[in-house]
């Protein structure tokens, strides 16, 4: 187990910041298909004073005059929000976004309707219309190996899930420039880890790699809260190690 002093700072401020740009373009596939962006950010307090600038994780004065705030990017993920009720047919305008977006609409959409087959329809609850595709989540180098992409992961899902009948992704390996995955072995380790991070949310395999999870599932819930958890132990025992 990776020590918590490895970690480059505090865990416990990290914080998203989740934003959708509207081209304000009045077309069936912006109407279909909505991309947000979540920038995973590091607040980073440094104290001027003494002998110089020095990152600190904290002052006795919270509101200490010679301490700067600012945000550092350390990762980033991105979601699809598609709308299967309104625009274009949602398998297309999938097709048409990306290969990766394509994969996922031929597992669950029917290609005729663009909604979701009558196989998938049958696991879900009617809890809402659209999808929720996780296509995407980064985390620097650093900042890997404490299981922090679930814990950043749920809390963007909780957030974007609102009025969505299902949720999905496909795991795998994002960071396609690693020096560290030179063999086939090492890729299939690392894309197993990545499974069972996802699996730990409340992802079930359902066919080609592609996972489910309902928004309505006890599991996505309960795991919030452990994984809320472990975050706090995170900080505790990273300022233990760090004090």
């Amino acid at each position: 187990m990776i020590e918590p002093s490895s970690l480059p700072a505090d865990p416990t401020e990290l914080h998203l910041r989740i934003s959708y740009v509207d081209e304000l373009c009045d077309t069936p596939q912006a109407d279909t298909l909505e991309r947000w962006d979540v920038a995973i950010l590091h607040r980073r307090r440094t104290h001027h004073g003494g002998n110089g600038p020095a990152e600190t994780s904290g002052c006795v004065n919270a509101v200490c005059p010679s301490c700067t705030v600012e945000d550092i990017a350390v990762g980033s993920m991105t979601f699809y929000r598609v709308h299967l009720d309104r625009g274009r047919n949602a398998y297309w305008a999938m097709e048409e976004e990306s290969e990766e977006l394509y994969e996922t609409a031929q597992v669950l959409l029917d290609q005729g309707t663009g909604s979701f087959t009558s196989e998938v329809g049958e696991l879900l609850e009617y809890v809402g219309s659209a999808l929720l595709v996780m296509d995407r989540v980064t985390l620097d180098q650093q900042w890997r190996g404490h299981g922090l992409a679930a814990v950043l992961a749920i809390e963007a899902i909780h957030r974007l899930m609102a009025g969505c009948r299902a949720i999905a992704c496909s795991p795998g390996v994002t960071d396609l420039g690693s020096q560290c995955l030179k063999d086939r072995s090492e890729w299939d380790r690392v894309n197993a880890k990545i499974a069972q991070g996802c699996e730990r949310l409340g992802f079930r395999l359902y066919r080609d790699n592609i996972y489910l999870l309902s928004p309505s599932s006890q599991d996505l819930e309960e795991q919030r809260g452990v994984l809320r958890g472990r975050l706090v132990e995170l900080g505790a025992s990273w300022r233990a190690a760090t004090s």
